[in-house]
């Protein structure tokens, strides 16, 4: 498709107010601001006007599924119902995120998805699990938690073929810290999550290569001024431009000030809005299973149906809402447009080297969005084609 379009967008980190974007095919050629006075480049008198504002498109490191699928069912059609729910609603790229399962499902679901990422739905495999700490696991089953072996880990590596891009890890188990090397000298990033991990513990993660914190606060002990733990350690690791943290900024898993406080100190280039999304995000409450255990959603809210001690109900099993709704919010919480939309699109791109996405520049891909006035997209552009319209 070639196609001009006229209007506001944001270029680098400013938004201005007219702007001709040009089209070839899957690729941008042109970002061109329009200047009062100065003649029109080639092609405004026959550009599209746009009614809002061009945004890149998002980019999500953490989802498990929406639409009523999620890539834990090990369906191929599941998947891609999965990926091209998100992709309608803003987010055209992203990782499909794989729970906690047996050695068998775990090796099927890496090998599934491994020719969803062929076929160019998803950019790679996130695998939360199943490495993690009992004490954080969250809505991963305790039972099948499991220390790290290098024989279970290069054999996922090879039916992933190149595809695995991200592991959540707890660095205290036994060999976790080797399972950061293995896995970055594989060019996978290790993200420190689900863990009990103490602030020292977490630092030799980060000097042995993990570069991610899993949805920073959700499943690790809280910060204690006396025993920081986790948090901290990430934090200022994230601060010192060594990590990455990604943040659920959906209002459940965090609130609008600590998603601000984050922002603050750590600073945009190294948090990543992400959605934890699972099969509810886009349908609404009722029953899920998420993993082989059930799951209920309520108000918007997933939370497992019982919890391995009992507890009802259990603890919160992923999100409900989109990155476009994260970002929304984000807005909405008094944080410029710019710095809100650069967790979304230029970090995340940039963790995943993808240096054609997350911008708005000639060369990079057509992966745009246009945003109403609430800051929630009316369209979304993915690989030069328009996929519809007042989706969010």
């Amino acid at each position: 498709m070639n196609l001009t379009l006229r209007g506001p967008a944001l270029v680098d980190d400013a938004v201005l107010p007219d702007v001709l974007v040009q089209v070839d095919g899957e690729h941008l050629t042109s970002v061109t601001p329009i200047v009062d006075g100065a003649p029109l480049p080639p092609g405004a008198s026959g550009a599209e006007p746009v009614s809002g504002t061009m945004v890149p498109a998002y980019v999500d490191l953490h989802c498990h599924g929406g639409g009523g699928t999620a890539f834990t069912d090990l369906r191929d059609d599941a998947a891609a119902a999965a990926a091209e729910h998100h992709h309608a609603r803003g987010s055209t790229s992203l990782l499909a995120s794989l729970v906690t399962m047996s050695p068998r499902d775990l090796e099927r679901g890496v090998a599934m998805l491994a020719e969803l990422a062929d076929d160019g739905l998803v950019e790679g495999i996130h695998l939360e699990g199943p490495w993690l700490a009992a004490a954080r696991c969250g809505a991963h089953d305790p039972t099948l938690l499991r220390d790290p072996s290098l024989g279970e880990v290069e054999r996922l590596i090879a039916l992933g073929r190149g595809h695995i891009r991200q592991v959540t890890l707890a660095p205290e188990r036994t060999n976790g810290l080797e399972l950061v090397r293995w896995l970055t000298a594989a060019g996978i990033h290790a993200a420190v999550g689900h863990t009990t991990a103490t602030y020292p513990q977490v630092g030799a993660a980060v000097a042995a290569g993990a570069d991610l914190a899993t949805h920073l606060f959700n499943g690790m002990d809280p910060w204690h001024h006396r025993k920081p733990g986790a948090v901290a350690a990430l934090m200022r690791s994230a601060a010192r431009g060594d990590v990455t943290v990604e943040l659920i900024a959906d209002g459940v898993h965090l609130a609008d000030d600590t998603v601000r406080t984050v922002l603050d100190l750590v600073g945009a280039d190294h948090v990543a809005f992400v959605s934890d999304a699972m099969a509810a995000a886009g349908v609404g409450d009722g029953a899920y299973v998420l993993g082989g255990l059930e799951v209920v959603v309520a108000g918007g809210v997933a939370r497992l149906a019982r919890d391995s001690d009992g507890t009802v109900p259990g603890s919160i099993a992923g999100g409900t809402s989109h990155v476009a709704d994260i970002v929304a919010r984000t807005v909405a919480s008094g944080v410029p447009l710019p710095y809100a939309l650069r967790p979304a699109t230029l970090t995340p791109a940039r963790v995943l080297g993808l240096a054609d996405r997350g911008r708005l520049g000639a060369g990079a891909r057509a992966d745009l969005l246009v945003l109403g006035a609430d800051a929630r997209p009316t369209r979304v552009m993915r690989r030069g084609r328009w996929l519809g319209a007042g989706l969010i």
